[in-house]
């Protein structure tokens, strides 16, 4: 089993990254989220793996955590998540977000993922409930549902103005959490963090 990879970066694509590695490239499948902390073509970059056998092909996924690498493992096991709805839910939502959303029971945030519905967020609720990590179970109670909630306002809130998941995701993420905040004011924010890029 190979648990993490150090190379080179050579390319970077729409869903995977070429990392070489001594006398190899290898393509790694990443989440979005991953491939853009992953820097400039030439960088030095490490990730933490999960190599995946099947009848019809081997797959090398990586990631920039290993709670994200560990997230997209429990995900798989679940009957009718493949590889391809997890990297998307983990392209929307870092590990401990996606934790919290098991943890509160949002089912609209996790269904903001492509290709996950309202039915297959039930199921990942009902499969992954009972099996978070202690740290990300503390980290999702911490936080409290109130929150959780106004974290999805603001996300669909900007997918209705045409953002795309990954795209409200990442402005989310901008908005300071040192202070409280109204709807409106996490909305406008994150608005003016687009206008600054």
């Amino acid at each position: 089993m190979i648990a993490s990879i150090h190379g080179v970066l050579e390319a970077r694509r729409a869903d995977h990254a070429i990392i070489r590695v001594g006398g190899f490239s290898l393509r790694i499948f990443t989440p979005s989220s991953t491939l853009s902390h992953l820097g400039e073509v030439g960088a030095e970059v490490t990730l933490h793996t999960h190599f995946q056998v099947r009848e019809d092909g081997m797959a090398l996924f990586g990631f920039a955590s290993a709670e994200e690498r560990d997230a997209f493992e429990q995900l798989i096991t679940i009957s009718g998540v493949g590889p391809k709805i997890a990297l998307a839910l983990l392209s929307t939502m870092d590990a401990s977000t996606f934790y919290r959303a098991i943890a509160d029971e949002d089912i609209t945030r996790l269904s903001l993922a492509p290709g996950v519905g309202k039915k297959l967020a039930g199921k990942l609720v009902f499969e992954l409930k009972g099996k978070l990590p202690a740290l990300a179970a503390t980290g999702g109670a911490a936080s409290g549902t109130p929150s959780g909630k106004l974290q999805t306002e603001v996300l669909e809130a900007l997918m209705g103005l045409g953002y795309s998941a990954a795209e409200a995701q990442a402005a989310l993420a901008r908005i300071p959490q040192d202070r409280p905040m109204t709807l409106e004011e996490q909305i406008t924010f994150a608005l003016r963090s687009f206008a600054r890029e």
